[in-house]
């Protein structure tokens, strides 16, 4: 068995709101979040456009926003409230028992820069699919074929954990063995149940 997870919401708890709480009061966030800098914003970033192009983009929809949305992204890291130690704890037992585990992550390229080396648990993975640098991403099929084949995983023999349930109905698409992880915490118990 071989395990390809994700990241946000598996090991890092980022969320914007965990930044932009400081900036706005509840219902202006709630707004900022859902109707500027929103997910699908977001998720253009994630598959492989720049962030240049994304706030160029943006900033003359919304120009009292600007310094708001020229944030974003300086403070992507601020977004990180921490990373989860059960999921961590899992990979080490997962390594030290010679099992292969692979990162399959929608991030953008320009904000994942750094984030190897200034979380040393990165480097227990044996190899990184990032969708910002590959400009593909989740759930489209395409990334999940990539992964196949960069890191040789057959699906059958392969548990894919993500915390999205449209990524995880990708997955099962194509036959991998599939965690919906909806809770961290949790993540111990639900992999034992693939390990023989």
């Amino acid at each position: 068995m071989k395990f390809l997870f994700d990241l946000g919401g598996v090991f890092f708890d980022w969320d914007p709101n965990h930044f932009f709480k400081n900036v706005f009061d509840d219902e202006e966030r709630k707004y900022f979040l859902t109707e500027v800098c929103n997910d699908q914003w977001n998720f253009q970033q994630d598959a492989g456009r720049s962030i240049a192009e994304a706030e160029s983009e943006l900033i003359p929809k919304f120009p009292h926003y600007e310094n708001e949305i020229k944030m974003y992204y300086k403070n992507h890291r601020k977004m990180i409230r921490g990373i989860f130690e059960e999921s961590i704890e899992v990979l080490r037992q997962l390594k030290d028992k010679n099992y292969k585990c692979y990162v399959l992550s929608n991030w953008s390229a320009e904000t994942f820069e750094g984030i190897p080396i200034d979380y040393p648990f990165m480097q227990l993975f044996d190899g990184l699919l990032i969708s910002g640098e590959d400009k593909l991403i989740k759930p489209d099929q395409a990334i999940y074929e990539l992964a196949k084949k960069r890191f040789n995983l057959d699906p059958e023999e392969t548990v894919f954990i993500d915390d999205k349930l449209e990524n995880i109905k990708a997955a099962q698409k194509m036959n991998f063995k599939t965690i919906h992880l909806i809770n961290p915490k949790n993540i111990k118990m639900e992999i034992k149940k693939f390990l023989v």
